[in-house]
């Protein structure tokens, strides 16, 4: 069992999910070693007693558990495969958990090598947003060796309230991209229904008090449309970043032979709104597309 008498975990991706998301593991009690680009985003947490790191590899040296959440699959790459990355400088036995949304062949490459250094690797891409990972309400797709799964699961548990083991290394990251589809297709969705109820001359608050706990109910009518109608748009989860994810699904879907027609209309939009200069705000400016 992982506890802190025998674990030290290692945290890479101090952003606006993962610095709470390390925080919670912090306060768990376990020792922990964090390394960001921006060290000044790590700060409440070295002042908690985080112990710095200058790059992955000295993460790998000083922990036997590290999480890891960057933005883009080449991040991920580098985190993992370069030359100063985990898996090169990672003890055996080690546990590797990249919650970062990324390319599911990505992950199986990750595994493969891991396995060459006896290191267990797990896919865990997470949806929340900053709310979720604020109250370590995540959903988190799990792929993988189960037994590592189990193993790692009290640490998951940290994170979130909806932990599910999708199966070999790639799944966890296959199902995130299922989640991002509906969501992308819901985004349209949701942010066309407030417009049009405004267009209407309705009051949107008082519409949302009808819709949202009908059929029509969404996370994202529940928590992002409030935030639109406050002119709220810092990111939850950034633009650029959903566009990354819709491309991922698309690349995935067309290797498939699948075509995905709503995905690539809501990819469309947020590549319009990214041109405007909205690439790092939240998803909910997509309200903008209608309103500008």
């Amino acid at each position: 069992m992982l506890t802190p008498e025998n674990t030290v975990i290692g945290f890479i991706g101090i952003g606006v999910m993962g610095k709470s998301m390390a925080g919670h593991l912090q306060k768990a009690g376990f020792p922990l070693v964090v390394y960001t680009r921006t060290k000044e985003k790590a700060a409440d947490l070295l002042e908690s007693g985080a112990e710095w790191a200058n790059s992955p590899k000295e993460v790998a040296q000083k922990a036997n558990v590290v999480f890891t959440i960057v933005g883009y699959p080449y991040d991920v790459e580098e985190t993992y495969l370069g030359e100063n990355g985990l898996i090169a400088y990672g003890k055996q036995g080690s546990y590797f958990i990249d919650m970062t949304t990324s390319s599911p062949s990505l992950a199986v490459k990750i595994s493969t090598e891991a396995k060459k250094h006896q290191i267990h690797t797990i896919d865990a891409p997470v949806s929340g947003g900053d709310i979720g990972a604020r109250d370590a309400k995540l959903s988190i797709m799990v792929g993988g060796e189960e037994e590592a799964f189990t193993d790692v699961l009290p640490l998951l548990q940290k994170l979130g309230t909806n932990i599910v083991y999708q199966g070999k290394a790639g799944s966890g990251q296959h199902t995130k991209m299922a989640n991002q589809i509906a969501i992308a297709s819901n985004m349209i969705g949701v942010t066309e229904a407030i417009i049009y109820a405004e267009k209407a001359g309705l009051n949107p608050d008082t519409v949302l008090k009808s819709i949202t706990s009908g059929a029509a109910g969404s996370w994202s009518l529940s928590n992002l449309v409030p935030r639109m109608l406050k002119g709220d748009f810092d990111p939850g989860f950034y633009i650029k970043h959903f566009i990354k994810d819709m491309k991922i699904a698309l690349d995935e879907a067309e290797q498939m032979g699948m075509e995905a027609p709503g995905l690539a209309l809501s990819k469309s939009i947020y590549d319009q709104m990214a041109e405007k200069g909205e690439e790092n705000n939240g998803t909910q400016a997509i309200y903008k597309y209608w309103k500008d």
